[in-house]
């Protein structure tokens, strides 16, 4: 392709482009596909991804405001060395993190060697006290989903960590089928399929069984319809070829979990994937929620392993996000591979008052928001935000963090008849041991717009993994 044409169908712009240079010539390992596009109905080929998105219901959201999930078929390509580099990273940083949840729940070394406070670890909205001292086969986050972005320097780095049930492997897979399909050329040979990943979260939820042995019967614990992530619950039961059932399926006897199964009268269940939206064993008030009251009881016994744990959100807590670093030095004795996004712990007074005195530049997250809900660009507020989250910052500075402002990169993505740039992340999956050779790409659909999350409008592209 040449400058000209290039210059004609996309402007790259100041941020940094996925898939070309600043004088907009493509990337090496983008010069392929961007050839290809170039005489391609771009209008058509999206319209034939939505209509492939639609047949199956490739839907998210629960059953009160399901939607279709969109997907740009413009895909992002990851090169060999980025994605080993990315791979390696990854896995190192999701086994930090499962070794602070194991810390935290018991002997808190991480606490002695003034890492991480007591108060943080305790603090946390998904801390539970009811879990210290239980040993988890397994590991108690064997699948964890690392929101990756790329800023102006075109470094990697870890914007979010996700342990208490991250999301969107099968949407990978689905955006992965409707843009084969619509595409009019094929891929490149080398590109990485994405069957493996399956097989990693089988291999851990059998690794998760109690006793470390024999083969677990296993379930998927799902509320169903209403749930945001129903399309993913009923394809991983198929995939994984393992039984969805909700609360109303599940009952104790003589401290085991048992559950109503179509075809049979009950099955003990030795390991339960949760994918409910509840996830606590506490509400707000102390007592004990369904999940404590069905499962707690077989979990403390060994007697049943809940994948993940529950108490696995203390490690994707916002507050506990600026010390994962350090938590990679300490742990594991290893330099982080995949670092966060600077970040800052604002119960610290001179981290709170290095915030305040240069708020502007940063971005201010509420410790226990998910989803890009309660997310400031604080340069990008107006003044009455500013004084807002001014105030809000010194009433409760332990209730916030901030990070630097990423520049997040853009990438080629239709727009009617032509490609426009849009601002992209990537969720990267942590399973077991490995990480699945499926990241899902999250892309800002609207014009300028930082939120990729797909419950504000954000979509999806596929991911190749080339070798």
């Amino acid at each position: 392709m040449s400058p000209r044409a290039t210059e004609r169908v996309y402007e790259p712009g100041s941020f940094f482009d996925e898939a070309l240079e600043p004088d907009g010539l493509p990337r090496p390992h983008y010069a392929g596909l961007m050839d290809a596009l170039r005489d391609v109905d771009l209008s058509n080929v999206a319209a034939r991804v939505r209509d492939d998105l639609r047949a199956r219901g490739v839907s998210f959201g629960g059953s009160q405001g399901s939607r279709l999930f969109a997907v740009d078929p413009v895909p992002r390509l990851l090169h060999a060395g980025e994605w080993d580099l990315l791979e390696r990273g990854v896995v190192q940083r999701a086994t930090a993190l499962n070794a602070f949840i194991a810390d935290a729940y018991d002997e808190r070394t991480i606490v002695a060697a003034g890492i991480v406070s007591a108060q943080t670890i305790e603090s946390a909205d998904h801390f539970e006290p009811w879990m210290l001292g239980v040993q988890v086969p397994g590991g108690h986050a064997p699948v964890a989903g690392l929101d990756v972005v790329r800023g102006g320097s075109g470094e990697l780095v870890a914007l979010e960590d996700n342990v208490r049930t991250p999301s969107g492997i099968t949407y990978a897979e689905a955006a992965r089928n409707a843009v084969d399909r619509a595409l009019p050329f094929a891929p490149p040979e080398g590109r990485l399929g994405l069957g493996r990943s399956f097989e990693l979260l089988a291999e851990a939820l059998r690794r998760a069984a109690p006793g470390g042995d024999g083969d677990p019967s296993i379930a998927l614990l799902t509320d169903g319809p209403a749930n945001s992530a129903w399309y993913e619950h009923r394809l991983l039961g198929r995939l994984l070829r393992i039984p969805l059932v909700t609360r109303r399926d599940l009952h104790l006897r003589g401290g085991r979990l048992h559950a109503v199964l179509p075809g049979s009268r009950s099955r003990e269940i030795q390991v339960l994937y949760r994918r409910t939206d509840e996830d606590r064993l506490r509400d707000e008030r102390g007592r004990a929620t369904w999940l404590a009251d069905g499962l707690l009881e077989p979990v403390r016994k060994g007697r049943l392993t809940v994948v993940n744990a529950f108490g696995a959100g203390v490690a994707d807590d916002k507050a506990i996000h600026p010390h994962v670093d350090e938590m990679v030095r300490f742990y594991l004795g290893e330099d982080p591979l995949l670092p966060s996004v600077p970040s800052f712990d604002l119960s610290d007074r001179r981290s709170l008052e290095e915030v305040l005195d240069r708020l502007e530049e940063l971005v201010v997250k509420p410790r226990t928001g998910h989803g890009g809900r309660g997310v400031v660009v604080v340069g990008h507020a107006s003044p009455a935000l500013r004084s807002k989250i001014t105030q809000a910052l010194r009433a409760e500075p332990r209730e916030w963090i901030a990070q630097e402002t990423v520049r997040l990169s853009r990438h080629p993505t239709v727009v009617g008849a032509h490609l426009e740039p849009r601002h992209v992340d990537l969720r990267a999956f942590a399973i077991g041991p490995g990480a699945a050779p499926a990241p899902l790409t999250r892309v800002a659909l609207e014009a300028g717009s930082l939120i990729v999350n797909t419950s504000q409008n954000g979509g999806g592209k596929d991911t190749w993994v080339l070798s």
